[in-house]
């Protein structure tokens, strides 16, 4: 039995709109893989105040490298997807361990979720133990007492780490915390002042800093400009205006695809509603849509025509692309190439491979 269906509808999706966009190798620079029972089990404490939206959860339980694989099979049937992989959900030891493990039998790439009360010595002796290229850290690694627009990058990339994976040359993929997202003058400054501070640390801005929507750009590439060595990816990122611009401004050699599999296995189109984004979803899919103020269930006569997150996603890039008038080769070098030269790049440095 396949591990998700794929209708008519997204049979000719696939076929019509993106099978002959795409390039015939991709490369996927942001996915989770974890399994659920080597989870740390999470206290329940009274009046916990979410830091995270809740509709992630409600996709997938876990996702095994197997998983993992399949997704790719049934979603782009035809081309040889490879992926960059990281844990998720705290980023476990035993998940970490099963990321270094699943990294090892698939030949996919892998970062290590750290945690900001880790030492340097600590952090390099995992990366190369492990055979990762890097750090991937969350929000949710930060003491409790902050709230969430008190966070800071450095509150989970810390100065110490940062400076040992500058010397290393290593990847680091920033999820940027803050209601401000991409705009947000906080974040702008210090991932100035990382790139000023440790310009050797190979710094990935993920979902092209959560721009879900055009209100969240602001003045941020402008501002960006300043460092034009970063990288982004436009993972789980449907925003038309996000992934043009970032084009346009970090110049096609920066910009990499993601997925944040497995999460855009999920069936929704998004839309912009009062400066945010709302995930229109089938009718029953998901659980309880009012667990999460992103989430709105359309009827089941408009779900029919609701296909993959990860297909909305490359359908809002083709849309940038075709604005931009990009080439084959632009779209093979975010596709496939820019990634494969960062991930080749670190691990040289790191493994002299």
């Amino acid at each position: 039995m396949a591990l998700f269906e794929v209708t008519a509808y997204d049979k000719k999706i696939y076929e019509q709109e993106l099978k002959d966009f795409l390039p015939d190798k991709i490369f996927d620079i942001h996915t989770h893989v974890w399994l659920k029972a080597l989870n740390d089990p999470k206290p329940i404490i009274p009046g916990e105040v979410k830091r995270t939206v809740t509709w992630p959860s409600m996709v997938a339980a876990d996702n095994s490298i197997e998983d993992l694989q399949e997704t790719y099979l049934l979603m782009f049937p035809g081309k040889d997807v490879k992926a960059l992989i990281f844990a998720s959900g705290g980023g476990s030891d035993k998940n970490n361990a099963y990321v270094s493990e699943s990294s090892k039998r698939s030949g996919f790439p892998a970062l290590y979720y750290s945690s900001p009360t880790q030492s340097a010595d600590e952090i390099e002796n995992i990366i190369r133990s492990g055979g990762f290229l890097g750090l991937k850290s969350y929000l949710n690694k930060t003491p409790k007492y902050l709230s969430v627009n008190e966070i800071r990058i450095y509150d989970f990339f810390p100065r110490h780490q940062l400076e040992r994976l500058n010397q290393m040359d290593a990847i680091v993929m920033l999820h940027i915390p803050r209601d401000g997202r991409l705009k947000d003058p906080v974040n702008l400054a210090q991932i100035l002042e990382i790139k000023k501070d440790y310009p050797n640390v190979r710094l990935i801005i993920a979902h092209v800093g959560r721009a879900y929507v055009e209100s969240d750009i602001g003045n941020a590439f402008e501002v960006l400009s300043a460092a034009p060595d970063l990288m982004f990816d436009f993972s789980a990122n449907c925003c038309e205006s996000a992934i043009t611009e970032v084009i346009q401004s970090a110049g096609v050699k920066h910009v990499m695809f993601g997925t944040d599999m497995p999460i855009l296995r999920m069936r929704c189109r998004r839309i912009e509603e009062n400066g945010t984004y709302v995930n229109l979803i089938p009718p029953g899919l998901y659980g309880d849509p009012k667990q999460d103020s992103h989430l709105r269930e359309v009827s089941a006569k408009e779900a029919e025509k609701i296909t993959f997150f990860a297909y909305e996603e490359l359908l809002a890039f083709k849309r940038a692309a075709e604005t931009l008038n990009l080439s084959r080769q632009d779209i093979e070098d975010i596709m496939y190439n820019n990634a494969v030269n960062l991930i080749e790049g670190a691990r040289k440095s790191i493994y002299g491979e």
